[in-house]
């Protein structure tokens, strides 16, 4: 080699640590997107849009959220395995389209541990058991009589097997009937619900909760082990007779494998200072949802786990899904 090269390679490498010090340090340059599989106005959308504020204020730069719904949610995951991994595309997760997807779906177009770069679990929040005000139910048992009663008008509103399985487990547990329509999101969800257009619903708080407080929508039980502060008056579905089955949703942010780790390091610290702010907390505390804020290794840890739970759900209730 001649010395004129080496000088150049030599110092080259010499600028390498500089140029990774200086992504951290400047990104964001530009707008980030964070890609979201459901349509606007849903609980993936809503908390979706206060983390990507608070982002905004902790980092700087313009943060925004691009709805991509489509396939139960798998649109928006697969459009960002294939993005470019600079940081600048980011995916707000939901547990639908990664965990619970992979446990049920035989030939879903992505990995969610290869695909990936986790940066933090943001956010969980449990599901309500709903039913429009005027349905004659005011309890699951009278809920799950009427479903039989009336099985040509059973159904039930999803936009994702996050709802999905659990009501299809309560059929399971209830031998109620119910049919599931497919929707772009949870806000259709809740508007199908006022319409009378379906009969009842597991809706996740963040979407639901506005309705249920301004009498619209009745709550009929939550899908937590035990009742939650914001809704005292609620019971767990194991009080209301239906033991044995909890579910919620979560929200997370994640990035293209290859995204350079400077640049997930400094999100991941974000997420974790938003996640412990008493501003953040309260935002979610009013939708009845749990702010997170995890490290990368704990989001990555809860999603093997869930995977394992839902497969073995899936598999012993030989419950099928295309």
């Amino acid at each position: 080699m001649r010395r004129r090269e080496f000088i150049a390679l030599t110092g080259a490498a010499a600028l390498w640590p500089r140029a990774a010090s200086a992504q951290q340090t400047d990104y964001p340059s530009h707008p980030v997107r964070i890609v979201i599989g459901f349509g606007a106005g849903g609980g993936t959308d809503t908390v979706a849009r206060i983390v990507a504020q608070k982002l905004q204020e902790n980092l700087g730069g313009t943060f925004l959220i691009e709805n991509k719904p489509g396939g139960g949610g798998r649109l928006a995951p697969d459009t960002v395995a294939k993005s470019a991994p600079d940081g600048y595309t980011l995916l707000g997760a939901a547990a639908g389209a990664m965990t619970i997807g992979t446990a049920i779906w035989p030939n879903i177009p992505y990995n969610v541990f290869k695909d990936f770069e986790p940066i933090s679990m943001m956010a969980d929040y449990p599901l309500l058991v709903v039913v429009n005000k005027d349905h004659p139910a005011k309890t699951i048992a009278e809920l799950v009589a009427w479903l039989k009663a009336n099985p040509g008008k059973a159904n039930y509103p999803t936009p994702s097997p996050v709802f999905t399985l659990p009501i299809e487990a309560f059929k399971i547990k209830t031998g109620a009937p119910a049919t599931a329509i497919s929707y772009r999101s949870s806000n259709e969800s809740v508007t199908s619900l006022l319409g009378n257009q379906t009969a009842f619903g597991f809706v996740e708080t963040p979407a639901v909760v506005p309705q249920v407080r301004e009498g619209n929508i009745r709550a009929l039980a939550i899908t937590t082990a035990s009742r939650i502060a914001e809704l005292p008056d609620v019971p767990t579905l194991a009080e209301a007779g239906v033991p044995d089955l909890v579910a919620g949703t979560w929200y997370a942010l994640m990035a293209p494998a290859g995204t350079p780790a400077p640049i997930v390091k400094k999100l991941e610290a974000a997420a974790r200072k938003i996640g412990a702010s008493d501003d953040y907390k309260a935002k979610l505390k009013s939708l009845s949802g749990t702010a997170i804020g995890s490290s990368a290794a704990e989001l990555t840890a809860q999603m093997k786990s869930e995977v394992e739970r839902w497969s073995a759900v899936v598999k012993s209730a030989n419950i099928k899904f295309e």
